[in-house]
């Protein structure tokens, strides 16, 4: 049995889990009741209160549906700690809708590799540096930014082009192999046709705002952004905010060193 099949008694599985049973148990309806309510087999509606199985959004809906607590979303709101685990659930958007579904996404980072591309060691050691943060919410976190990256192996992934600053390639993060291990991986991804990266010179200053993507999306929808920053990050497609963090992507853009040169000095920086 593997290691998914035992989740740990504090993990936002459980608790989907043990919500769902007490609610269950409270109405006095059976595992074969609610699976009939819901419209899939008792085995599921077991799996789900075991915590085994990741509920998805329809299972969400239809729970808060058969207990009353629609009004609360009080099992989609349990389902989101789950789908980004430890990580904010205001994002949740991003990864679930707009990210998967972006055609062209277009990243800027001043400080660090862009999640989309690091390795699990140097995620690790970022999320292990946060204030307060327990090592459950470390294992959590970095395994939604590894869940992320899954977008890179489906069978229409994105064009990912990236800009990060110079200094991002020389700012130690975990120790040198860490670091050898996440330049690596920078290196490898010049192998596919779907990413792109690009160094940006230090004396790009209006980079220094703070990092950002913007995602293009099929099917003539607006295009959507994501600014980060220390305590909550802003997504939208108003359309006046993504013109302006479009223009001043461009803008950044014109510092960065064409993509064989930026390879070149991935490479020096891994020696």
């Amino acid at each position: 049995m593997t290691v998914e099949s035992f989740p740990r008694p504090e993990s936002p599985r459980v608790r989907f889990g043990a919500e769902m049973r007490r609610l269950r148990e409270a109405a006095e309806l059976s595992q074969t009741a609610v699976a009939t309510r819901l419209g899939c087999t008792q085995t599921q509606i077991s799996r789900l209160e075991a915590a085994t199985r990741t509920p998805s959004r329809s299972d969400a809906e239809r729970l808060d549906l058969l207990f009353g607590t629609g009004e609360s979303r009080h099992f989609t709101r349990l389902r989101e700690h789950i789908v980004t685990p430890g990580g904010p659930v205001w994002f949740r958007n991003w990864v679930e809708e707009i990210e998967p579904n972006a055609q062209v996404l277009r990243s800027w980072d001043p400080l660090l590799i862009p999640g989309l591309l690091q390795t699990r060691a140097y995620a690790r050691h970022i999320f292990e540096l946060e204030p307060q943060i327990t090592p459950e919410e470390v294992d959590q976190r970095v395994e939604a930014r590894m869940q992320r990256q899954r977008i890179l192996d489906g069978q229409n992934p994105p064009l990912i082009l990236v800009l990060i600053d110079a200094g991002v390639l020389h700012r130690q993060v975990g120790g040198p192999g860490v670091m050898r291990e996440q330049l690596e991986r920078l290196l490898e991804m010049r192998t596919s046709p779907m990413v792109s990266v690009q160094v940006v010179d230090p004396g790009c200053l209006p980079g220094m705002a703070g990092p950002f993507m913007i995602a293009e999306l099929p099917h003539g929808q607006p295009d959507a952004v994501h600014a980060d920053s220390p305590v909550q990050g802003h997504i939208t497609s108003d359309p006046e905010y993504v013109t302006s963090i479009r223009r001043r992507y461009e803008t950044i853009r014109l510092w960065a060193y064409p993509e064989h040169i930026s390879l070149k000095m991935i490479e020096e920086a891994e020696q």
